[in-house]
């Protein structure tokens, strides 16, 4: 009898050690949903206090000019008016604008390119004296804005005769800093066998750049790239202050044109050529998400 009931009891025990474990996991896996929930919410906020504005934007440009005015405000026009869009493209040459700022854009971004991937390949994989100094004089530019330096950079513009052009926009812009920066990081993340098998095999500098580094560094160079464009897109100060001629200045100006019309701010006609503004730049973003993607895994792996 007493051994039946050792038995019983080890029994017992044995089941009660089964059960706590699962139970552990059980509250494990509860807390873990709890914690993916409020992860997703988390993000679902974020994503709604990014989206809102340009939401509020699109519904905006949509409204008649009285709608506008309504208080409290409605997100939804009674009757969406799709012709502030015809009012805003006809209030200036706005293809004119367009095709400027497109210009601008991606001449600055093919100029960066060409100097950016040369520089950061030499910061990463080269030894010369004075390096880490040049370096930091590069970084330092980083903090001086553009607001400080417009003044000799409009005199040196002015006496080459630039004003007014293309080249006005774009020379100012022809390095970038942080894409040094970002570039030489990816380069220096980058397995230092692949480089010292390439030069075994009497490969030059410039095709282990070209062939091997570049490819390896594409997601950051495209990151990079969204960045670049969507900074000089919607850049105001500089087309500002570089251009006088309607046939030089770029969408951001232009937009700012049809702010007063009559004496009042049309802020329909207005959001309409902010929607538009706004669409290559959605348009480039989501091109570029994947590789975009791509980058902060490469990084977080490396």
């Amino acid at each position: 009898m007493s051994m039946n009931d050792a038995g019983r009891r080890s029994a017992i025990g044995q089941a009660a050690g089964v059960r706590r474990p699962l139970a552990a996991r059980r509250i494990r896996a509860v807390l873990e949903a709890m914690l993916f929930a409020a992860n997703r919410a988390c993000m679902l906020l974020l994503v709604c206090a990014f989206a809102l504005p340009f939401a509020w934007m699109l519904s905006t440009s949509l409204k008649t000019l009285p709608e506008t005015m309504i208080f409290p405000p409605e997100w939804i026009p009674a009757e969406p008016v799709w012709s502030n869009y015809a009012v805003a493209w006809n209030s200036g040459p706005f293809l004119t604008y367009l095709l400027n700022s497109f210009i601008v854009s991606v001449g600055i971004l093919i100029l960066q390119m060409l100097t950016i991937i040369p520089a950061a390949y030499a910061f990463a994989r080269f030894r010369f004296p004075g390096k880490g100094l040049l370096f930091g004089l590069v970084m330092a530019t980083l903090m001086i804005p553009a607001q400080l330096i417009f003044l000799p950079v409009y005199l040196m513009l002015s006496d080459w005769k630039l004003l007014n052009t293309h080249l006005a926009l774009i020379l100012p812009f022809a390095s970038s800093a942080f894409g040094i920066f970002l570039l030489r990081q990816s380069f220096m993340q980058t397995a230092e066998e692949l480089i010292e098998a390439a030069r075994l095999d009497n490969a030059p500098e410039w095709k282990i750049m070209l062939r091997i580094m570049a490819p390896l560094a594409r997601p950051v160079l495209v990151t990079f790239a969204l960045f670049s464009f969507i900074t000089h897109w919607n850049d105001y100060f500089w087309p500002l202050v570089m251009t006088t001629n309607e046939s030089a200045r770029t969408l951001p100006l232009g937009i700012a044109k049809i702010r007063e019309t009559e004496g009042t701010a049309t802020w329909n006609v207005l959001m309409a050529a902010n929607v538009m503004l706004a669409v290559p730049v959605l348009l480039a973003f989501f091109a570029a998400q994947r590789q975009i993607i791509r980058a902060f895994v490469y990084s977080g792996v490396k």
